[in-house]
C-alpha cells in the first residue's frame, strides 16, 4: 500500500485539494491496469444496498492492484446465452483501496447485464473486465468547494469521489444532494449519514419524489429546482458541480442551474445516458456496403493478423468482422474500452468525450469511431 509521504508533494500546509485532483496521486495507488486491456476478477462479495441495487466487491486473480480516478469505471463482459457481452460500470470504491474494488449495479427493466449479475454472479465466481476509463472524474479540476448532483444509481462515480475523499481526510467542502423516488430507494444512505458525522466539510441532502413506505422522512420531498437548491446550497455558484443521472434528471439539472445563472465552465456530468446505453439490448447494425477500389490494409502488430477494410466502415466493425479480439462496449465514442494504439497511418476519428487529447497525443484511438485514411497497424 502506498503511503501519503510517497504521493506528489505541493507547495502549502494543506495540499489535500491538489492531491485529490492529480492523476499522479491515482496512479500512485498500485500498477497501472490500462484502458482496454483484460483481467480476470474474483468476485469476493454480493450486498444488497436496497431492493432493486446489490454492490459486487471484487479483486484481481493474480492479486494486482488497480490504479483509476475516482469516477471511472471499467467494462465487464460476463458470458450470457453463449454470448460475450460488454457492459460498462461506475467503480463505486475508493482508489485509495486498490486491491479489491466495487460496482454497484440497479437492476433495470430488460437490462441484459445489469439483471444477469444480480439473478447469477455469487462471491468465488470469476468475470473477465476491461481496464478503467472515462473523463468524469475530479482530476484536473481544482477546487475547495464540490457540489455533487446525483439521481439513482448516478450517485457510483460521486461516491467514489466521497469515499477518496474521506480516505485521504481531504479538507474538502463537499455538499452532496441525491435525488431518489422514495427514502427505500436511497443508495448508500447509512454510509453517507455515517460519513458526514466525521467528515467536518461533508454535508449530505436527499431529495425524494415520495415518502413511500417511510411515513417518518422529514427531508425534502418533490425534486429538486432553483428554490430548493438556493435554500440548501445558497453558494452554489461558488462550487465545482458534478452531477450523474438518468437523461432527463440532468437536463434539468442543466436548466436549473442556468436558471441560477451558474458558469457552466465548472460544470461536469457524466457523458452518456447510463440507462439508455450501457443497458440496451445488443442492436446489430446495418452491414456497411463494401467499395471495390480504396480499401486499406490493417495489420494487428501483436497477433500478425491483416485485412482490407474501405474507408467507410470502422475499424472496430472491421476488425471484429476479421475475427480480432477487440474490447468494446458502446460503440458510439463514449465508454473509452475500445481505445488502441494506432502505430503507423491514420484515421479519421470521431469521438463523444471517451478519449482525452493527452491520450490522443500518445497515438491513442477509439476504434469504434475511427475510419482508416490510410493502411494501418495496430498495437493489437
Amino acid at each position: 500500500m502506498t503511503h501519503y509521504e510517497n504521493l506528489p508533494a505541493t507547495n502549502g500546509i494543506d495540499n489535500s485539494e491538489k492531491l485529490f485532483t492529480d492523476s499522479e496521486t491515482w496512479s500512485a495507488y498500485g500498477a497501472q491496469w490500462n484502458s482496454g486491456e483484460q483481467k480476470t476478477l474474483l468476485c469476493c462479495d454480493v450486498r444488497e444496498e436496497t431492493h432493486d441495487v446489490k454492490t459486487f466487491s471484487f479483486r484481481c486473480a493474480e492479486f494486482s492492484a488497480l490504479s483509476f480516478e475516482p469516477g471511472q469505471f471499467i467494462t465487464v463482459s460476463p458470458v450470457i446465452g453463449g454470448q460475450t457481452i460488454a457492459r460498462c460500470y461506475t467503480l463505486s470504491s475508493s482508489p485509495t483501496r486498490p486491491f479489491s474494488f466495487t460496482i454497484t449495479v440497479k437492476r433495470v427493466p430488460n437490462g441484459v447485464v445489469s439483471n444477469w449479475l444480480h439473478d447469477n454472479l455469487r462471491a468465488g465466481d470469476s468475470l473477465i473486465a476491461s481496464g478503467p476509463a472515462g473523463s468524469f472524474t475530479p482530476v484536473g479540476h481544482p477546487a475547495r468547494k464540490l457540489l455533487y448532483l446525483s439521481a439513482g444509481s448516478g450517485v457510483t462515480p460521486l461516491m467514489s469521489m466521497t469515499r477518496a475523499s474521506f480516505d485521504m481526510a481531504a479538507r474538502l467542502d463537499i455538499i452532496f444532494v441525491h435525488s431518489a423516488r422514495t427514502p427505500s430507494d436511497i443508495i448508500f444512505h447509512h454510509e453517507l449519514t455515517r460519513m458526514q458525522t466525521t467528515q467536518p466539510g461533508l454535508r449530505v441532502l436527499n431529495v425524494c419524489e415520495g415518502k413511500g413506505t417511510d411515513a417518518d422522512w422529514n427531508g425534502p420531498l418533490g425534486r429538486l429546482d432553483l428554490q430548493l437548491l438556493s435554500e440548501q446550497v445558497p453558494d452554489f455558484r461558488e462550487r465545482e458541480v458534478f452531477t450523474c443521472g438518468p437523461k432527463g434528471y440532468m437536463d434539468a439539472v442543466k436548466d436549473v442551474l442556468a436558471k441560477g445563472g451558474f458558469d457552466f465552465q465548472h460544470y461536469h456530468q457524466e457523458s452518456f445516458d447510463i440507462a439508455a446505453l450501457v443497458e440496451a439490448p445488443l442492436i446489430e447494425l446495418a452491414p456497411v456496403v463494401e467499395q471495390t477500389a480504396g480499401l486499406f490494409t490493417i495489420t494487428l502488430s501483436r497477433s500478425g493478423k491483416t485485412f482490407d477494410m474501405p474507408a467507410n466502415q470502422t475499424v472496430l466493425a472491421a476488425a471484429k468482422k476479421a475475427g480480432a479480439i477487440v474490447p468494446s462496449s458502446c460503440s458510439q465514442g463514449v465508454c473509452g474500452t475500445c481505445k488502441t494504439a494506432v502505430l503507423q497511418g491514420t484515421v479519421e476519428m470521431n469521438h463523444n468525450g471517451g478519449i482525452r487529447q493527452r491520450e490522443i497525443d500518445k497515438g491513442l484511438r477509439l476504434l469504434c469511431c475511427s475510419r482508416p485514411t490510410s493502411d494501418l497497424v495496430l498495437d493489437l
